[in-house]
């Protein structure tokens, strides 16, 4: 590159960083700056988050004392509670408004919206994502979104209430329940825009990665953060539209007498007029995206595990080519095992046995991952940091909620504990949990980069081992009430005294629930106190090697004030010999006859 065009380009960076004066609207309301955006995915899935968890601790509380009045439930759910006593049908509202904010809203939008905006373009070297406007657009409509589900509860007749998968025909008849009226129009509109968000992100964060790469950031350089977001993004794309699809026959259905899923329905012994519709074609393409929706959540927490574990290892990651490998191989086969949530639903049993193939086969680069984890931290030199502790603990949960996968992944199996507490404990610790602290670890780690400042370390530690010893309290005992057979979703189990000897560990499960819940506080207050009053943050605090800690701590829009630094080497060259520091960060050149690892 010739002189003047250096100079072209730093000239470029330093008009970018100052080209017109930003008022408050446009930089913190409507910004098309990433990271500004990063932030407003991170604080409304915040927010959503705090709901859901909330809703959950009401509705275990219905659980363990069921017909027990409580003053709590008047205060939160008002005429859902008359005189404290929740009703059936608001206990299934809150079970599907729980799961759908905590699913699509905290960890679809929280982990992807956030990780992907502020790290895609600062790790792989570009001013900003691709189209900065699309960007703004795709956050405005997750909150919007956002504000018609939480809506959706102060309707008349309440929210959606056929379970976070709205299966039909109780989803598809509005006279069903109360909660298949205006409340699940409501949940339908909602899900429509979040899908719009969503595909309007993932084209956003391919086309970036593809075509904004600083130079020398080839593919086999890229941190396996990118790689992870990169790969969701695609699987969002290629599934989310089905999804759509879905929700717009079902509006179809609703609203103008159509009959997609529904056929020889009676409501009152009287007969209606649809004939000819499925509801296991509802089934197909709910879970055509439901299952991919699983690693669209899960990719990223394994990628910013990923970058996490290999900084404070003081090691390169182990078999890098082996993880961008496994983040493929998990994408394409998250696409062909969606029917084994479907084992029961009369399918053909041949069919039942594909599926049940392709699910275990999704094991071996699931394994993979695992194993590259525990060898990357075997015998590091490890810094206990808290986004350390919740990337081990991320670990921990995959592999034991994923072993229970086995189990539901094979047909023959899955027919004993299918809708059991059994598939709760089991989706809850390999997606939610392991999600949940993949995001965790993802704020306490990145928190300096998107504030400029560090949060309290020792009420870290505080959140991380509270939070993980009362999230197996909780779920490691459901597997158990599911082997023995108790239903999920049914609001009270005392009518059935054959479920008596499993009230005690009901009540075991609440109160871890209650615990773990009160103890996010932790992290709320750290988090929003670290904002204003934390220690200012290093320019690289951990010294890591991605590009992004090469960029000011003052954040400027177009990331770096001068020309875009230059890529040498991989993300992982920790401890490398012959280097006087343990982290040598790509913008180094190589040294003669130094020699470019990649496992």
């Amino acid at each position: 590159m010739s002189a003047t065009a250096v100079h072209a380009a730093g000239d470029h960076g330093h008009d970018h960083g100052h080209h017109h004066k930003e008022t408050f609207i446009t930089k913190y309301i409507f910004s098309q700056d990433h990271k500004m955006i990063a932030k407003q995915y991170l604080i409304t899935g915040v927010i959503m988050g705090v709901i859901g968890i909330m809703m959950s601790i009401l509705f275990r509380m219905q659980l363990a004392w069921p017909k027990e009045s409580f003053t709590i439930f008047e205060i939160f759910l008002g005429s859902w509670a008359p005189d404290g006593v929740m009703s059936a049908d608001k206990y299934l509202a809150l079970v599907t408004i729980h799961g759908t904010i905590m699913v699509f809203f905290v960890l679809t939008a929280g982990l992807s919206g956030t990780f992907s905006n502020l790290l895609i373009p600062l790790q792989i070297g570009a001013r900003d994502m691709a189209s900065g406007f699309l960007n703004m657009v795709s956050y405005w409509l997750f909150f919007i979104s956002s504000v018609i589900m939480i809506s959706s509860l102060f309707v008349e007749g309440g929210a959606a209430s056929a379970g976070w998968t709205i299966y039909p025909p109780l989803s598809a008849l509005p006279e069903a329940i109360p909660g298949s009226g205006l409340g699940m129009t409501l949940w339908l509109v909602s899900m429509a825009i979040f899908i719009a968000s969503s595909l309007l992100g993932s084209l956003n964060y391919i086309v970036t990665v593809i075509n904004l790469r600083t130079k020398g950031m080839s593919m086999t350089r890229l941190p396996l953060t990118i790689w992870a977001f990169f790969v969701t993004a695609i699987i969002g794309v290629v599934s989310f539209p089905v999804l759509l699809s879905a929700a717009l026959l079902l509006i179809f259905d609703r609203s103008f007498g159509t009959s997609f899923y529904l056929s020889d329905i009676f409501i009152q012994g009287e007969a209606l007029h649809y004939q000819g519709g499925s509801p296991v074609l509802f089934e197909h393409l709910f879970w055509f995206l439901g299952h991919p929706e699983v690693y669209i959540v899960l990719l990223p927490a394994l990628g910013i595990t990923s970058e996490v574990i290999a900084t404070n290892s003081r090691k390169p990651i182990f078999g890098y080519r082996a993880m961008v490998a496994s983040i493929l191989a998990i994408a394409f086969l998250s696409t062909i095992v969606w029917g084994h949530h479907m084992f029961i639903s009369g399918m053909n049993p041949f069919l039942g046995s594909v599926f049940t193939f392709t699910t275990l086969l999704i094991a071996i680069p699931s394994a993979v991952k695992a194993f590259n984890y525990i060898t990357t931290l075997w015998k590091g030199n490890l810094q206990m940091n808290p986004a350390m502790l919740f990337s081990i603990g991320l670990v921990s949960t995959f592999i034991t909620g994923g072993l229970t996968g086995i189990i539901l992944g094979d047909s023959t199996l899955d027919i004993n504990v299918h809708d059991t507490y059994f598939v709760v404990a089991h989706f809850h610790l390999v997606m939610g949990i392991s999600a949940l602290y993949g995001l965790f670890a993802g704020v306490y780690h990145w928190f300096p980069k998107m504030f400029g400042r560090m949060m309290n370390k020792n009420l870290g530690y505080v959140h991380f081992w509270v939070t993980a010893v009362c999230a197996y309290g909780v779920f490691f005992p459901m597997h158990f009430i599911g082997m023995a057979g108790l239903p999920r979703r049914y609001y009270t189990n005392s009518e059935f005294p054959l479920f008596d000897d499993l009230a005690d560990v009901n009540v075991v499960i609440t109160m871890f629930a209650i615990i773990g819940g009160a103890f996010q506080l932790v992290f709320l207050y750290n988090f929003f106190s670290s904002i204003f009053y934390g220690k200012k943050a290093t320019q690289n605090p951990w010294r890591s090697n991605t590009l992004e800690w090469t960029t000011p701590v003052e954040h400027m829009h177009g990331n770096w004030p001068g020309e875009i630094p230059h890529v040498h080497r991989w993300a992982y060259d920790y401890s490398k010999p012959g280097h006087d520091d343990d982290f040598v960060p790509q913008t180094v050149p190589m040294k003669e006859g130094e020699e470019e690892l990649h496992h």
